[in-house]
């Protein structure tokens, strides 16, 4: 009897799982038409425009003085902001991985205020701390320390919305590691720090590199908090997608395009290497597994 039901329940599953050749067809053509529709019709706009007087034009909008300024901020901000994360995110996620405290479930809810937070809004709350009418800005300007319409401003702002995705992409891969390998370093006398190196970091390696990578897409391509923090001076405070805001404002839009080809490619290059981290990732698990 009970080999009947379980018979019974699999045909179920099967029936459930399995669809004619037409429906088949029909999903994977929607899908195509909506990919196609939403992200290749529009990247290939984006090139499109920005070649559109050709390609001296194109090279020639890059070269600009602003854009270039706009450019190499981009990437200053991105070192900073991009390692200070994985500092950050490494160590926060070994805390909440490995050890047990009462404040636990609070330094979660810290680390996910950014993705409940609209960008806008964390850009000007700095505004308000550090500005020259905030709440630190009298002592700021007194000691001739200006973060805000500044580059410092703009790291932290960076900072602040790209900080929970290391931190978010370690902390459930330590949790399904758990802590038997460190409980036998610690056996075995090895310290904190050799712990540290020697055993957590080789087995989160690929997952750090994961959440590194869409720390540095989402800093390069951050626009509404370092729009409010930057003060939009061209040529110093202006980042690559405030760049591209200007000069679309400006009606230039083969430069808009051309510098927003720019974060494209870089955007294309970040996705290739996720998906190859993706898949390097899964098959380490994989070969682990049947160890």
């Amino acid at each position: 009897m009970a080999i009947a039901v379980e018979i019974s329940a699999a045909r179920r599953r099967s029936r459930a799982v399995s669809e004619t050749l037409w429906v088949k067809g029909l999903l994977t053509a929607l899908g195509v038409a909506i990919l196609g529709l939403f992200l290749l019709l529009p990247l290939a706009t984006v090139f499109g425009e920005a070649f559109s007087k050709g390609a001296d034009a194109y090279f020639a909008a890059l070269v600009d003085d602003d854009a270039l300024a706009a450019i190499r901020l981009t990437l200053l901000v991105a070192v900073i902001a991009v390692p200070l994360n994985v500092v950050f995110g490494a160590v926060a996620s070994w805390c909440i991985a490995k050890f047990d405290f009462r404040a636990k479930s609070l330094l979660i809810t810290l680390i996910d205020i950014p993705f409940s937070v609209s960008p806008v809004i964390s850009g000007l709350i700095y505004v308000l701390l550090f500005g020259l009418q905030g709440w630190f800005g009298p002592w700021l300007r007194d000691h001739d320390i200006k973060l805000i319409f500044a580059v410092p401003g703009i790291v932290l702002a960076t900072v602040f919305v790209t900080f929970p995705f290391v931190a978010r992409e370690l902390i459930p891969l330590m949790e399904s590691q758990g802590t038997e390998e460190e409980e036998a370093a610690v056996v075995l006398g090895a310290s904190g720090w050799r712990i540290f190196w020697t055993v957590t970091v080789p087995n989160i390696k690929w997952g750090l590199l994961y959440g590194v990578l869409l720390c540095n897409a989402r800093a390069m391509g951050e626009f509404g908090a370092v729009s409010v923090v930057s003060g939009h001076v061209r040529g110093v405070t202006n980042t690559m997608p405030l760049h591209v805001e200007i000069l679309y404002n400006e009606y230039n839009y083969m430069a808009a395009f051309a510098v927003a080809s720019l974060l494209a490619l870089l955007a294309l290059v970040t996705l290739a290497a996720k998906a190859l981290l993706v898949w390097r990732f899964s098959r380490e698990i994989a070969a682990d597994a049947r160890q």
